[in-house]
């Protein structure tokens, strides 16, 4: 495992649930020691966060949300103190230039001799002033780590040298630590399952997945299998009673509790945005079939192990869902590809040896 020499330091806006176990982990690759400063989200994000690591040191910010939407901006006011209680010698930043407190941030450390490194989805193109902004904002790293290809891309297009740029594909789930799923050669009863986990919310399109699976011809119509509970549960459970009776609720679950649905069940399906249990489901030998949105799903869902439906139209969901469903033979190859990329591309570990690599990069620099 490759370490990193010197004390760490990671600003984020907040600490999602979900990112507490790459930050333990990136910190066992920091012997000197990972201060993890980020604050509180804004009420209504209802974003399930940390204030306690047990491997890195956690720092809570001051978070001062400005505006909302396209003009929405940050500042974290105890930024540059944290830096000098803390005192890293390489610091981890988001790379989003509507964080106002970032760059005196930079310049701090630059002017002690120390390197920043960026981490990011990407840079979408721009024009006029947020498009000089970011640029400059952007080359101000000495380093930047990407999601996906397609971020590494959109910063090389803003000016930032191939060199400097790093692809650590967005993981939350480590490397699995049992062996492919073995499933029966054909749909049990010959009926296939299409399994969702996650919140039930507006944006995940749940609607539109119960009314594609009462789109489907007979044979092909599945169990479907919706796991989680929120917002929209009772509308989707009136719209399933309308529409789709085939489909089973089963509330929240969590941990050891998820097993059995994931075994019993043939195809993964997201069709919104969001998606933790996307990996999940590919460590359990499963095909995904999974709305585009950030481009990050990209490093994730391939043709050989699942679909990436390229619009929000309810007929390339049904279509998409008649072809996935027509064989079963061939979603079970594709799950086995799934298997292979979970443990063998993406996932926490590959994501700290990405991390690793640019700070120490950057530290040679």
């Amino acid at each position: 495992m490759s370490l990193i020499p010197v004390r760490i330091g990671l600003q984020q806006r907040v600490l999602p649930e979900y990112r507490a176990p790459l930050f333990e982990l990136l910190a066992d690759s920091c012997p000197q020691g990972l201060g993890v400063f980020a604050g509180p989200a804004r009420p209504e994000e209802s974003i399930a966060t940390f204030t306690q690591l047990e491997h890195a040191v956690y720092f809570p910010a001051k978070n001062v949300h400005l505006l909302r939407g396209s003009l929405y901006a940050l500042l974290q006011p105890t930024f540059r103190s944290w830096l000098e209680i803390w005192d890293p010698e390489a610091l981890i930043v988001e790379a989003n230039p509507r964080y106002l407190s970032t760059p005196a941030a930079i310049r701090w450390m630059h002017q002690h001799h120390h390197p920043v490194i960026g981490w990011g989805l990407g840079a979408p193109a721009a024009r006029g002033p947020e498009a000089n902004l970011r640029r400059r904002f952007l080359q101000s790293l000495d380093a930047v780590v990407a999601y996906s290809h397609t971020g590494a891309e959109q910063y090389a297009a803003a000016g930032i040298t191939p060199e400097r740029i790093f692809v650590a594909p967005n993981a939350v789930a480590p490397r699995p630590a049992h062996g492919p799923v073995k499933r029966p050669a054909q749909f049990r009863e010959g009926q296939p399952t299409v399994l969702f986990i996650g919140r039930l919310q507006a944006r995940k399109r749940l609607d539109e997945l119960i009314a594609a699976c009462a789109a489907l011809p007979g044979t092909l119509q599945p169990r479907l299998v919706l796991v989680g509970d929120g917002p929209e549960r009772d509308s989707l459970q009136l719209l399933a009673r309308q529409l789709y009776p085939e489909t089973i609720f089963t509330g929240a679950k969590h941990g050891a509790e998820l097993e059995p649905y994931f075994a019993e069940a043939d195809l993964f399906v997201l069709p919104g945005t969001g998606g933790l249990a996307v990996q999940q489901a590919m460590a359990h030998s499963l095909p995904v079939l999974v709305g585009e949105a950030d481009g990050t799903q990209s490093e994730l869902v391939r043709p050989e192990n699942g679909w990436l439906l390229p619009d929000g139209s309810r007929n390339t969901l049904v279509q998409t869902l008649r072809q996935a469903l027509s064989s079963a033979a061939r979603l079970r190859e594709m799950g086995e590809a799934s298997y292979r990329i979970v443990d063998q591309e993406v996932n926490l570990e590959k994501m700290v040896e990405v991390f690793c690599n640019a700070v120490n990069f950057a530290l040679r620099t």
